[in-house]
This record gives structure tokens, sequence and C-alpha cells, in this order.
């Protein structure tokens, strides 16, 4: 997907993963009962940070990572062509996945 969100200091742009349609039973799941994934990929990173001296601290994210966040953190916004993306802070990232 992209995304015609540029984000400022230290926030990135996240495309939340889908919800799972299914229990680990095998159990469909209506939409209400879904749970919001707290896992997704990274759309777009802001250049970092605004130091004292007026520099930028460079980001440790980077476009593609996935990674993971609590369930609320960031703010969802539906972009001019319909898809939801989260937009937050890099500290509110609580991990990146490896593999």
């Amino acid at each position: 997907m992209k995304t015609n969100v540029r984000p400022l200091s230290d926030r990135v742009v996240i495309e939340r993963f889908a919800a799972e349609d299914r229990t680990a039973g095998g159990l469909y799941l209506p939409e209400n009962a879904k749970n919001k994934p707290q896992k997704g990929k990274i759309l777009a990173v802001g250049p970092g940070k605004m130091q004292k001296d007026g520099t930028h601290k460079a980001p440790s994210l980077k476009v593609g990572d996935v990674v993971l966040f609590t369930n609320w953190a960031g703010d969802e916004f539906k972009q001019s062509h319909g898809d939801q993306v989260l937009l937050m802070r890099e500290e509110d990232v609580l991990a990146v996945v490896e593999g």
C-alpha cells in the first residue's frame, strides 16, 4: 500500500494487519467480535526527533519494518483512497519483528 501521508518529527505511519477471521478452534468470527491486531508494517518514517541543538536524531525504524504496538497506540486516519493507517510516535512502537 502507498501512503500520501508524510510524518513529521519522530512519527511513523503504520498499516495495521488484517484481523483474523477464525479462532484457533476454527470458528468464524463476526466483524464486531474481531480484535484489532497489534502488528503492522511501517509505510513512512519522519526525519527523527528534534534535538536541543537543532539536529534530528535518526529514527531506529525504517519503511518496511514489521512492528508490534499496544492496542491504544497512535491515531487512526482514513486516507483519500479509503485505506486506514495509524500515525504514532516512534516511542509507541514496542518491538520490530525479525524474519
